[in-house]
């Protein structure tokens, strides 16, 4: 078949792309080798989420008497959990089969592989090949999880993400390798459904990306729910020989230690998947496992284009569909703004939730500008306090010459929600005072950013 866009990879970024071009009016198709939707709403974004809400509803459950609620002690059914989780993938995952039939997408089964001359040659599950041609393919063929050399993963006692989203029983006792979001998800989740947890983090505090006072509020409050994280400590070996396993670990001291547990998940970050590609044969170029491309995602082969995890931008579903939607309409003449990288939201969804945009105050330092700070502990927010959930802050940073938003870092219920406003405002180019003099409604969890920008400028109300 002959196409004007083709899209290897069905991910939030191939299959947004795939549905923006056909709105363009592009004939479109797009290839992947097994579930659409890709990794992140199979396995990864969507599903985890749904596990997440279980585990918070079972400490709602137990934590019922704070309510004034009284029931009798309450049981986690661990299968019934992951069933349910699969069944919301599951939907999903139907849902992307109805819009590309929709949008009229073809979708075509098997593992594509990049050509000469715009075509694309696909594999289907008996082995049968079949070659498309294309004037312009983007690929979208996502990551997977990295293993460290010193600790493979067996998919048995030393796990990834998609084994542990999918097991036949919940361990007693998990150690959990790296930090960052996907680390911290489990854990809270395994953890709050009994679980044992141990997190080890080579680095020297938990979500080591984000501002340091938000890497301290969650340590104080892993600390509380039981869950045990060990900072600057390294694994050196994991040993499965016995029924669990022996982790063997190094100190920031240099002192070794063990710790014993039922299952290791390696949370150590992403692999991308440009292996078997064709990208040396179509002489696309990469550097350090990364396609390279200019700011429109085109490739250094004419009519080739990389978008999401494979790229150099965050490995984050919605920089992955924004990346999509940005080149296709590049390619349809639309002449779009490049992504702003300086102004992508991240998010965690443990319990309490993590959220942030821009620069830490430490990057900010950094760079040497002069900064106003301001921080508003949802301790002193009534609708937090009423919800039940009183941890954690908002903390923002302007710049003090010229009231420029810089960055903003949140510890809290549900602060994935608010952090929306922040990069809205950050986009519109809204300074400190003007999220003062907005009107937020009382109450709310929102109150906190206006209290914390009036905090920023010595104006804050309910400190």
């Amino acid at each position: 078949m002959n196409y004007d866009l083709l899209v290897i990879g069905s991910g939030p970024g191939g299959y947004v792309a795939a549905i923006r071009a056909s709105q363009l009016g592009l004939k479109t198709a797009i290839v992947e080798r097994d579930t659409l939707g890709g990794i992140c709403l199979n396995w990864g974004c969507i599903p985890t989420k749904a596990l997440l809400k279980s585990a918070q509803v079972f400490e709602y459950i137990n934590h019922a008497a704070d309510y004034g609620i009284t029931l009798s002690e309450p049981k986690a059914d661990f299968g019934a959990v992951i069933k349910r989780s699969r069944g919301v993938a599951d939907a999903m995952s139907k849902g992307v089969q109805f819009l590309m039939k929709k949008n009229k997408i073809d979708v075509i089964s098997g593992t594509g592989k990049l050509k000469k001359g715009g075509k694309v040659e696909v594999t289907d599950g008996a082995g049968k090949k079949e070659e498309h041609s294309a004037k312009h393919i983007i690929l979208a063929t996502g990551a997977r999880s990295k293993e460290l050399p010193n600790v493979k993963q067996d998919g048995k006692k030393i796990i990834g993400y998609r084994e542990a989203m999918n097991l036949p029983a919940q361990p007693k006792s998990l150690v959990v390798m790296g930090s960052g979001a996907i680390g911290i998800e489990f854990a809270y989740f395994y953890a709050a459904l009994g679980t044992k947890v141990t997190v080890v983090e080579f680095l020297d505090s938990i979500l080591p990306r984000e501002d340091k006072d938000v890497s301290k509020e969650m340590e104080r409050v892993f600390r509380k729910k039981g869950i045990t994280s060990l900072t600057s400590t390294s694994v050196e070996s994991v040993d499965t020989k016995g029924k669990g396993c022996v982790v063997n670990i190094k100190k920031k001291d240099g002192s070794l230690d063990k710790i014993e547990c039922d299952l290791v998940l390696s949370a150590v970050g992403i692999a991308t998947n440009i292996e078997g590609l064709g990208l040396e044969e179509a002489g696309v170029k990469t550097e350090k496992g990364l396609v390279l491309t200019d700011d429109f995602y085109q490739t250094n082969v004419a009519g080739v284009y990389a978008i999401g995890d494979i790229t150099k931008g965050p490995a984050l579903a919605h920089v992955a569909s924004a990346e999509g939607i940005t080149c296709v309409e590049k390619i349809a003449g639309k002449n779009p703004e490049a992504i702003d990288y300086g102004n992508i939201p991240s998010c965690t969804y443990c319990s309490p939730e993590v959220a942030s945009v821009g620069l830490t105050e430490e990057e900010a330092k950094a760079k040497g500008i002069e900064i106003k700070v301001g921080k508003f502990p949802f301790t002193a927010s009534g609708k937090a306090k009423a919800a039940g959930a009183p941890e954690g802050f908002v903390k923002v940073i302007f710049d003090a010459k010229y009231g420029e938003w810089l960055g903003c870092h949140m510890v809290g219920y549900n602060v994935t929600e608010l952090i929306a406003e922040v990069v809205v405002a950050r986009k519109l180019e809204t300074t400190g005072h003007e999220i003062i003099k907005s009107i937020h409604p009382h109450p709310t969890m929102s109150e906190a950013i206006m209290e914390a920008a009036a905090a920023a400028y010595g104006e804050v109300i309910h400190l």
